[in-house]
């Protein structure tokens, strides 16, 4: 048996039809930039998600690069984030000139650990950033709690958790912006590259659409330096398409988790998911202690597996500068070193499970 990480191609061919004559009505308008599915999309993304305002935009990265622009982060600010993370949260804070504060994370979310942040707040502090990891939202009413006692803007990087719950909201509506991707990989994923921001505040929803346009606020009319940071129509076509069913989608990815979970129970921590919330299971991610040979052993039955994260932001090249060393993180960096992502999508069978959860069991 060989099995599919994240099954893209069934993902398409599941709506084909539908896709493609979105895709060909966007064709044959000839409107791929800002056409009318954007704004279509971007109505549906504000009632999925309960927000006021949602904005496309060209990537998560993007989103991110964004959100800051709009809070007028400047050099020398600081923005607490997560060291456990793909590097495009830390990287867009760095990319303006700012400069990412790591917190380590909680071992059991994987998530920023709350408790840790406020030792970490200076004057110099203008945000926190928290990341949704692996599908499920951090603990935000603490992180808001402290926002507001500092003056602080929160932005939650939910690129991987778009549709998750969180006490009953949705990622993107439980901070002042919510980002999201719609990487093909991402749980909800267009056929390129795209993300979305989410705001309740009319002020910077008005101006992140202005900044993704270069800083126009009408035709050749700049009052921001800006970016080109819009999404094609063509991607907004499809996720018009992809966000009919991806309540469905959600719920098939949890049940294929419950189902893993039941196999792997006995014999592994299996993954935590606070009460309060959902997860959308970007990733179905355990801990083994022989990591290297369990996927090479893996790999030989057509079991595909990934990790995420192996080398921890504060150890990368490109953060020197920040002085850190090994030991600054004690929790994120046991967790790199052990972390392994198994295949997970919504087209997984029974059978395929038992295959994964039964190679596996044999090497533990």
């Amino acid at each position: 048996m060989k099995i599919d990480f994240a099954n893209l191609t069934k993902a398409y061919l599941e709506h084909k039809e539908a896709i493609d004559r979105a895709i060909a009505n966007v064709v044959s308008s000839s409107r791929f930039i800002m056409g009318q599915e954007i704004y279509e999309l971007e109505k549906e993304l504000q009632e999925y998600t309960g927000t006021k305002y949602g904005i496309t935009c060209s990537s998560g990265t993007d989103a991110l690069i964004l959100a800051m622009m709009a809070l007028d982060i400047k050099e020398g600010d600081e923005i607490i984030t997560s060291p456990f993370t793909f590097i495009a949260s830390a990287e867009t804070i760095a990319f303006l000139g700012a400069v990412p504060v790591f917190v380590d994370i909680d071992e059991t979310t994987y998530n920023i650990n709350t408790k840790l942040i406020e030792e970490k707040i200076t004057e110099k502090t203008k945000a926190i950033m928290s990341v949704s990891l692996y599908g499920q939202i951090a603990d935000m009413d603490e992180i808001n709690v402290l926002a507001k006692k500092y003056n602080l803007a929160v932005i939650e990087d939910g690129a991987q958790s778009f549709g998750a719950t969180y006490k009953g909201k949705k990622s993107g509506n439980i901070s002042m912006i919510g980002c999201t991707s719609f990487f093909p990989a991402r749980p909800l994923g267009c056929f390129g590259d795209g993300g979305a921001l989410f705001t309740n505040n009319s002020e910077l929803s008005d101006k992140i659409k202005s900044i993704r346009v270069h800083g126009q606020t009408e035709r050749y009319i700049h009052k921001y330096i800006g970016i080109g940071g819009r999404l094609d129509t063509l991607q907004a076509s499809i996720l018009l398409e992809k966000l009919k069913h991806y309540d469905e989608d959600i719920m098939r990815r949890q049940d294929v988790a419950k189902k893993y979970d039941e196999q792997l129970i006995e014999h592994i921590a299996i993954p935590f998911v606070e009460e309060y919330n959902t997860s959308v299971w970007a990733q179905y991610s355990i801990r083994v202690k022989n990591r290297d040979s369990i996927q090479a052993a893996l790999k030989e039955k057509g079991i595909p597996t990934a990790v995420h994260y192996p080398k921890l932001l504060h150890l990368q090249e490109c953060f020197e500068y920040l002085r850190h060393t090994k030991g600054d993180f004690p929790i994120s960096e046991r967790v790199s070193q052990e972390i392994m992502s198994l295949p997970m999508n919504p087209y997984l069978s029974q059978e395929e499970i038992l295959y994964i959860t039964q190679e596996l069991k044999e090497l533990l």
